[in-house]
Order: structure tokens, then C-alpha cells, then sequence
């Protein structure tokens, strides 16, 4: 196999789907010798921020000289992104080499496993074969059910924010949502958790006392913001001054919080990370897609926004570093995303919306999203390609203006890509 083999034949038809349930994930691991259970993890559940958490924590467990593995979905740019190690993503031969090793146990299964199934596995077999200290693993979907959640009881289980996302799938409070991410948090284990409404709270205390696990809960009382500006924030977190954060945003200070609460709750449990090893791990972090700057002349952001909760750490970003810029939205969205709400916020700091269509099955036509912006009161024009709407956003914004990228994920390679291109043919 190649690598262009490999990831056709994951993402092939025969893998589609996103069926509930652990069982087809334990059959394959059991045929493959269980790799998961050679390694330890952080594992996070939660809607917004799993990724951010998540790549904190283990730039600081790589600073603190371990092997840490990174597992994320979904890529932006290229299926590599996935499965890390040490800042690395996986190699081409890797992919290839592993997913032929897998693919014998997946076709042998009489119920076959999804994709991200398949995905979760080949993950495991990678990271065991490289011998990884810790993995931290992020959630696909959910948390009881999603086939990470095969995993022994984790170093700490983790929950980030948590908001109205797969209502259908998950339950349509945020409490039922909570009861449902707690899944992960297993007997004896430890748990760390966003600060949330007391009632979500008391939905993770009682799964926590019920199974004999250990909660914290991020500090966020004692956060405070220094400095920020569009090359990074600096802030204060408890006894800890002055830490160094490239990330931007409020809401990623919060996640910086959840992150120092697993550092010392895996302080407490003997792994050994010193305080130098955390400034160090959140200094150099790196997260693409998050309100990431990737051209400073002209100015050009990409976020993948895509929920509600998303578009109000957006919103909270454009007043705090693009206040009284000519703001152009490029954006495109799922159909079955809540894009009737989820554009209001934006609408009074925005110029004009440059629409595009998602390069993805479940997409909303941009010409469909720009008439409803058009209905909404906003200035709004459909373009045929991501390279038609990001050469429009640019001409919009001139040359004191901003370019602002966000409505899914799924647009930020394809985005990032035609401006490259853009830029270096000017």
C-alpha cells in the first residue's frame, strides 16, 4: 500500500458511517494482540476546545522528556495530523504499512467497524509500535460509546467545555450531553473538568463519587490576563505568573487552566513534570485552525468555528484584536450545522460575507448560505470556488483590512492552500 492507497481505503464507502457502540472496536483490537493496552493516556471528552486541551498537554509531557503521543481528529491539511508523536506526525510509511497490518482484522470481522473505528485502532498499533510513554487520545463523538473509550481507566480523563452539539446523537441538554461525556471516566480513575453550569457540574460529582474517581475542576477564578496582542497572550493562572501562550483568546486561557489541572493531577500521581517543562510546553505549542494567523500582510485568519459556542469565543476575538478593522468573512458551513443562529453574532463586526461551499458531502451550497445572510440584513456574495471566494475576500479587504476564515473545518486546508498559491504568484 501506498499512502494515497491507504487513506483511499479508509475513507473508502465501505467504513463510512458513525454507528454507536464499543464492541466492533474491541473485537478488532482483540485480533491485533490489544495494542491499547500497552500504553497509558490522557483521555478528553467535551464539544469545543478537546484539541487545543489536548495539544497543551502534550507539548508540556514532550518538554518533560516523555514520549507523548497526540491523537486528534478531525486533519485539516493532511490525514498525518491525526496521530503524533513529539510534535511529529506520523510517516507516509507508517500509515501505509500499518493500515495493511489492520486491514487483515477489519475484513475477517464479520460486522465491520466504522471509520473512525478503523482510524482508532490504527492509531493504537502505531503508538504501541513507537513505544509512547503516554497517548493523549481525544474523543471522537460523545465519550460512553465512542470507540476510544476501549481504553483501561486512563492516567486522567478530561472534559472540556461543553455545549449543544450532536443534539441528535447525544441528548438535547447540556446535562444529558455531560452524562454522556462522563462515560468516560472509569472506576478508581481521576478526572479533570471545565468549569461549567452547577447543574452539569453536579452531573460529573455524582458520576465521580458513584465510580470512586477523583475530580478537579479547572481554576478559572484565578486567571488573569497580562498582555495580548496578534502574536500571543500572557497571563496568570493561580501561583503560576506570567506563563507565555501563542494561542489567542479568552477561551484558551480556560483551556490553558484544564491543562495545568491535569499537569498536576499527573504531578500527583508520579509522573514527573517540572514547572519549567509547563512554560516551556504552553510557549511552544502549536494548534493550527484556531484563529490562526496565517498571513500577517495582508491579514488573514483562519478559525474553525462551527457551533454556537464556537462564534461567541469568536466574536469575543474580533472585539478584542480586530477592533475597527474592515472585517471580510470568508465562510462556508455544513447544512447540518445551526447556521440560522450561528451567523447573528458576527453580523455587526463583519463587512461583507464572501461565501464558499464546504468540500465536504454534508455541505450547504454557497449560494444557499448567501441568501440566507442576504435575508438576515448582511452584505453577502456566493463564489463558485475556494480560490474564487479567497481572492474576492482579499479584494474586499484591501490592503488595511482583514480576511477572517470560519464556518468548518473542513474549508481551512482548501482555504489555506489557494492563499498560499495567491501569495506566492503575486
Amino acid at each position: 500500500m501506498t499512502i494515497t492507497e491507504a487513506v483511499e481505503y479508509i475513507h473508502s464507502f465501505f467504513w463510512k458511517g458513525s454507528i454507536p457502540g464499543l464492541s466492533r472496536t474491541q473485537e478488532l483490537l482483540r485480533r491485533m494482540g490489544n495494542p491499547e493496552k500497552k500504553l497509558k493516556f490522557v483521555h478528553i471528552a467535551g464539544t469545543n476546545g478537546k484539541g487545543s486541551t489536548a495539544a497543551m498537554t502534550a507539548s508540556i509531557l514532550q518538554k518533560a522528556g516523555y514520549r507523548a503521543g497526540l491523537y486528534t481528529s478531525p486533519y485539516i491539511f493532511r490525514f498525518n495530523e491525526r496521530m503524533q508523536i513529539n510534535g511529529e506526525q506520523i510517516a507516509d510509511e507508517d500509515v501505509a504499512a500499518i493500515t495493511e497490518y489492520v486491514r487483515q482484522f477489519a475484513e475477517a470481522m464479520e460486522e465491520k467497524p466504522t471509520e473512525f473505528e478503523l482510524v482508532t485502532a490504527i492509531g493504537f498499533e502505531y503508538f504501541a509500535r513507537q513505544n509512547c510513554d503516554i497517548v493523549v487520545l481525544e474523543v471522537g463523538m460523545g465519550g460512553a460509546l465512542d470507540s476510544t473509550n476501549v481504553i483501561p481507566v486512563p492516567e486522567v480523563a478530561v472534559i472540556t467545555n461543553i455545549g449543544l452539539d450532536h443534539t441528535e446523537v447525544l441528548g438535547d441538554t447540556v446535562e444529558k450531553i455531560a452524562e454522556t461525556k462522563a462515560g468516560i471516566f472509569k472506576e478508581g480513575g481521576h478526572a479533570v473538568v471545565y468549569r461549567g453550569t452547577p447543574s452539569v457540574e453536579a452531573v460529573f460529582e455524582r458520576i465521580c463519587q458513584e465510580r470512586n474517581v477523583s475530580l478537579r475542576k479547572a481554576d478559572f477564578a484565578s486567571l488573569k490576563l497580562k498582555s495580548h496582542d496578534l502574536f500571543g497572550q500572557v497571563f496568570d493562572c493561580g501561583d503560576r505568573k506570567d506563563l507565555a501562550l501563542p494561542l489567542l483568546g479568552d477561551h484558551q486561557l480556560h483551556n490553558a487552566s484544564v491543562v495545568l489541572s491535569i499537569i498536576d493531577t499527573l504531578k500527583g500521581i508520579g509522573w514527573q513534570i517540572s514547572e519549567e517543562n509547563i512554560r516551556e510546553g504552553l510557549r511552544d505549542v502549536s494548534w493550527p485552525g484556531r484563529f490562526d494567523i496565517v498571513s500577517r500582510e495582508p491579514l488573514f485568519i483562519i478559525d474553525g468555528g462551527h457551533n454556537p459556542q464556537c462564534i461567541e469565543a469568536l466574536v469575543k476575538n474580533i472585539e478584542d484584536y480586530l477592533a475597527g478593522r474592515n472585517v471580510i468573512a470568508l465562510t462556508g458551513v455544513l447544512a447540518d450545522k445551526d447556521y440560522g443562529d450561528m451567523y447573528k453574532p458576527v453580523m455587526p463586526l463583519v463587512s461583507q460575507f464572501v461565501c464558499i461551499t464546504p468540500p465536504n458531502p454534508r455541505k450547504l451550497e454557497a449560494k444557499e448560505l448567501a441568501e440566507h445572510l442576504t435575508r438576515a440584513g448582511a452584505t453577502a456574495t456566493a463564489c463558485e470556488s475556494v480560490e474564487a471566494g479567497v481572492r474576492k475576500a482579499l479584494e474586499l479587504a484591501g490592503k488595511d483590512g482583514v480576511v477572517l476564515c470560519f464556518g468548518s473545518l473542513y474549508t481551512i486546508g482548501d482555504i489555506r492552500n489557494a492563499l498560499l498559491d495567491i501569495l506566492s504568484s503575486n
